[in-house]
């Protein structure tokens, strides 16, 4: 048997190999779930037409090409790519939150936002000492937003009940103590001071 036959054989071997199939099927059934979720957003549909690439090949493509950057810090990309996953996605379904009648996904991206920076006020505050005693840190940054925004894990929201709220209510109480106030997220009443809500500037998002 010539060498290129043997290869061949082999190839075809592995290819037709139960384990092989299984995974291929696999790989297959998480692409086209990856796709339909994603053609719930216009933007992508309109980019895969203009530039005829599968949309879930394009957002892997540019997911492995941020791992890449992130990991290996290529080009010093790690900081703002990690930045840039955890501002972009986000940015776009807040801008979709606050077009919509509901109020639910406003709450869970305000959320959001203000664990997001808090998370990068911190770390510019000590961001020398984080990148010298903590190695890869922006991959366990990456990971830990994409936790915080993904849907399914609403991490923002578990960090924000379970570390910031107390904090901010324990602050904001004892500010209150002379006021006898014992919700310290008790909103005050209009004739208290000043109420923004009271305001009658028009808003710019107003429908007509």
């Amino acid at each position: 048997m010539s060498a290129p036959t043997q290869s061949q054989q082999i190839k075809q071997n592995f290819l037709n190999h139960p384990y092989t199939q299984q995974a291929s099927r696999f790989a297959t059934g998480q692409v086209n779930a990856l796709d339909a979720e994603l053609n719930r957003y216009p933007l992508l549909r309109n980019l895969e037409q203009q530039t005829k690439v599968p949309k879930a090949y394009g957002v892997l493509a540019l997911a492995a090409s941020a791992v890449v950057l992130i990991f290996f810090n290529m080009f010093g990309l790690a900081q703002p790519v990690s930045n840039l996953i955890g501002w972009a996605l986000p940015a776009y379904l807040s801008v979709q939150a606050i077009e919509s009648p509901q109020s639910n996904d406003d709450k869970q991206w305000l959320t959001y936002w203000v664990v997001f920076g808090s998370l990068n006020l911190a770390e510019s505050l000590g961001v020398r000492a984080i990148l010298y005693w903590v190695p890869m840190y922006f991959v366990f940054k990456t990971l830990f937003t994409i936790w915080l925004m993904l849907p399914a894990t609403r991490g923002a929201e578990t960090l924000y009940y379970h570390v910031l709220r107390p904090v901010i209510g324990n602050v904001k109480q004892k500010s209150q103590q002379t006021t006898g106030q014992t919700n310290p997220f008790a909103k005050e009443s209009a004739s208290a001071g000043f109420n923004p809500a009271g305001t009658t500037a028009p808003s710019s998002f107003e429908r007509e």
